[in-house]
């Protein structure tokens, strides 16, 4: 029975899936409290599908795919910015025409030419097929996106509510602008491999809700959001291989199950609050003295 159990943890393509899902949990889930809390999670989502035309520019151009990706994410970003304040569109509008103008653009590309990368890899990704360099690229960038944003994480907090008041006290609100959109461009990179262009928009949003659902202090938020993802990354990696699917879309199987288990435990903290009576409608008892 034990035999059984651990078995998962006894072959190098497992042990391969569950270290790389450690490793882009940190930065995932960082990144997602922040995405949440500043309402950019459509702005994760434009991101990962426009890495696909970059991925295939590369592939093209014989360079490493991760300068091809990182490089179409950041067009991406600075097309939104750009089209958004230079018209009366609304952001997530224009996020929404970018990102799919790029999808599309990258899956005809892909089409044209003859590749022995697999598009479903690309799109889904292929966690039990990751390799040493998989593993390096995706530890190198979870550490740098990672202490960056756990080194500036009061400045980020300060520009995700309320950007006037950041430049207002000094903060460099451009930087840090920029360089969020840098870091989730670099961390959806790193979670190429493993789960996805597609994917890696669940990874990037379902932590940081999951977190605010379950408390109101941003200083929990960020520790909560890492252990969701490490637990729910063990948990679909574990049982993907004992019901046969593939670990990604179990894994985001999982945090759906949590965030609707977070939801629900909300809504009836809120309704046994709104129904509790407020202190000042509760009288005291007033003491009977007897003469």
């Amino acid at each position: 029975m034990m035999d059984t159990l651990l078995m998962p943890f006894q072959f190098p393509f497992m042990q391969n899936a569950f270290l790389i899902m450690i490793i882009i949990a940190v930065p995932t889930s960082l990144l997602s409290c922040y995405l949440v809390l500043k309402g950019w999670s459509l702005m994760g989502d434009a991101i990962s599908h426009a890495v696909l035309p970059g991925v295939v520019v590369a592939y093209l151009l014989n360079i490493p795919l991760i300068i091809g990706a990182f490089t179409a994410g950041m067009i991406c970003a600075l097309a939104t910015g750009f089209l958004a304040e230079h018209s009366r569109i609304k952001q997530d509008t224009v996020m929404g025409i970018v990102f799919s103008g790029m999808f599309g653009f990258g899956v005809v590309l892909y089409r044209k030419i003859s590749t022995d990368v697999h598009l479903d890899h690309i799109l889904f990704g292929n966690m039990l097929g990751v390799g040493a360099d998989d593993l390096w690229t995706a530890g190198i960038i979870s550490a740098l996106v990672g202490g960056l944003i756990i080194f500036k994480r009061r400045d980020l907090l300060v520009h995700a509510f309320d950007p006037v008041q950041a430049r207002a006290v000094g903060l460099p609100v451009g930087w840090l602008h920029y360089g969020l959109l840098a870091g989730i461009s670099l961390t959806i990179v790193a979670t190429l491999s493993a789960v996805g262009i597609i994917l890696s928009i669940g990874l990037l949003i379902a932590p940081g809700a999951i977190a605010f659902l379950l408390t109101k202090r941003f200083e929990l938020m960020l520790p909560i959001a890492v252990g969701v993802t490490l637990f729910a990354g063990t948990l679909g990696i574990y049982a993907s291989f004992f019901i046969d699917s593939a670990p990604a879309p179990t894994i985001i199987l999982v945090l759906t199950i949590i965030f609707v288990m977070a939801f629900i435990r909300a809504n009836a903290l809120a309704r046994r609050h709104t129904e509790r009576p407020p202190m000042a409608a509760i009288k005291p008892q007033q003491s009977v003295t007897v003469e």
